[in-house]
C-alpha cells in the first residue's frame, strides 16, 4: 500500500488515517440535506403569502397592455378659484355698471325708485345748493329706476371712477360739451336716438320734468344691440370687508347715530338702527322710501367728502373742486372717524385714508358718498 495516498502526519509526526476523498464529499452533502429541506419549505410558504412578488400582479400594466382599448390619461386637477363672498359687489364679474342721474328735488323724492339695488349712491351738490343723485348699478338684471334728471359735467368724473356707462335725461350745456368729446359712454333719454330705453310715468301728478324712468332691462338691451363696451377690468372703487369694520378701535372715533347733511332746501339725514346695523335715509324729516316697493332706503356706509366749488362759464352751474386733497368722514356701525381724500385728476379714482394713514376698508354693503360744500356744516351725533 502506498502510505502517502492514505495517511498524513500529525503535528507530532505520527501517522493518522484519512478516509478516501470521494467518501468525504458524499458525507458533506448528506449533512446539508435537512437544511435544504427547511429552505424549500420557507420558499413555498413565502410564495403562498406573497404571490405578487413571485408572479406579478393579476392586473394588467397599462404600459404593457396590448389591448385595443386605449388607456385614459390622467387629467391634472385644477385648484378651484376662490369666490369672493361680498353681498354688494361681485369681484368675479367684469360687467360694466350704469351710473344713473336721479332726481332729488323735494317734490320728486317721493317717486324715487331703485336706490336699494345700487351699490354706490353719490349725492352731488348742484346750482343753488340743491343736489342730485348718481346711483351705480352692477350685475342687476332688471329694475325700474327713477325719476331721471339731467346731469352736470362733474357727474362724468364719478362715472369714470368706476368705468360706468352714464345714463341721464338731459344735460347742462357744459356736460353736453364734455360728453361730445367722445371719451364717455352715455345714454341721454332727452334725445330721440335713445328714446326706446326710457318712458314717462306720473303716478303722483307731478310736473313733466319729474316723470322720466328707465329700467336695467331696457338699458342692457340697448347697450347690447348698439355694441357698447360691456366689460371692464377697472370697475372696483372701494375695498370691502366681509368681517365687520369696527371704528371704535380706530383713533379719533365718535358716535354717529344721526347724521344730517344740508343741501339748500333739502336736508339729508341718516338714522342708525343698532339692530340691523344699517342707516335709514330721511329727507326733510321724512323717511325716504321706494315708491314702488315702499321699502325705506338704507345704507351700510356713509362717506362725507368736503370740497369747495367755483362756477363754470356763465356763473350759474357749479364747478366742484374735486381734485387734489381734502377732508371728510367715514361713518359705519354707529361710529365715525375723520378721513382725508385724494383725487389726482378728474377721471381718476378718489382714494380715502384714515387720518393716521392707510386706505379705508368698507363694510360689505351699500355706500352713500355725500359730496358736501366746505362752507356748510354737517351734524354727526
Amino acid at each position: 500500500m502506498n502510505v502517502e495516498e492514505n495517511t498524513n502526519q500529525n503535528n507530532n509526526g505520527n501517522l493518522i488515517n484519512e478516509p478516501p476523498k470521494n467518501q468525504k464529499k458524499k458525507g458533506n452533502i448528506i449533512k446539508f440535506v435537512p437544511y435544504l429541506f427547511v429552505l424549500a419549505i420557507i420558499v413555498v410558504v413565502a410564495m403562498l403569502i406573497f404571490p405578487k412578488f413571485f408572479f406579478g400582479s393579476e392586473k394588467e400594466d397599462p404600459a404593457t397592455n396590448n389591448s385595443s382599448k386605449p388607456t385614459e390619461p390622467t387629467k391634472p386637477v385644477e385648484p378651484e378659484k376662490k369666490k369672493e363672498t361680498y353681498k354688494i359687489f361681485n369681484t368675479n364679474s367684469n360687467k360694466r355698471p350704469y351710473a344713473v342721474s336721479i332726481n332729488n328735488t323735494p317734490v320728486a323724492v317721493k317717486v324715487q325708485e331703485g336706490l336699494n339695488k345700487a351699490y354706490i349712491v353719490y349725492e352731488i351738490p348742484t346750482e343753488g345748493y340743491t343736489s342730485r343723485l348718481l346711483a351705480l348699478f352692477k350685475d342687476v338684471d332688471d329694475l325700474t329706476i327713477g325719476t331721471l334728471r339731467s346731469c352736470r359735467h362733474n357727474f362724468l368724473d364719478y362715472a369714470h371712477e368706476s368705468d360706468a356707462i352714464l345714463v341721464c335725461f338731459g344735460w347742462s350745456v357744459h356736460a353736453h360739451d364734455y360728453l361730445n368729446k367722445g371719451d364717455t359712454d352715455f345714454l341721454n333719454g332727452n334725445e330721440g336716438k335713445w328714446a326706446s330705453a326710457f318712458w314717462r310715468s306720473n303716478p303722483e301728478g307731478l310736473a313733466r320734468e319729474h316723470t322720466a324712468y328707465t329700467s336695467l332691462a331696457k338699458l342692457n338691451d340697448y347697450t347690447t344691440k348698439n355694441k357698447y363696451r360691456l366689460t371692464s377690468d377697472d370697475i372696483q372703487l372701494f375695498r370691502y370687508s366681509t368681517e365687520e369694520i369696527k371704528l371704535q378701535f380706530v383713533d379719533g372715533n365718535k358716535d354717529a347715530n344721526t347724521v344730517s347733511i344740508p343741501y339748500g332746501s333739502v336736508t339729508t339725514t341718516f338714522k342708525y338702527d343698532p339692530n340691523t346695523k344699517m342707516y335709514t335715509r330721511i329727507v326733510n324729516g321724512k323717511v325716504s322710501k321706494d315708491h314702488s316697493t315702499k321699502e325705506p332706503f338704507t345704507t351700510k356706509n356713509i362717506i362725507i367728502v368736503k370740497m369747495s366749488h367755483g362756477y363754470m362759464k356763465g356763473n350759474y352751474y357749479w364747478d366742484l373742486h374735486n381734485t387734489g386733497t381734502g377732508k371728510g368722514y367715514y361713518i359705519t356701525n354707529g361710529k365715525y372717524v375723520p378721513i382725508t381724500w385724494k383725487k389726482e385728476s378728474s377721471y381718476a379714482k378718489t382714494k380715502y385714508y384714515y387720518s393716521g394713514g392707510g386706505e379705508i376698508m368698507l363694510n360689505d354693503g351699500r355706500t352713500y358718498v355725500e359730496l358736501h360744500d366746505s362752507s356748510k356744516s354737517v351734524s354727526i351725533k
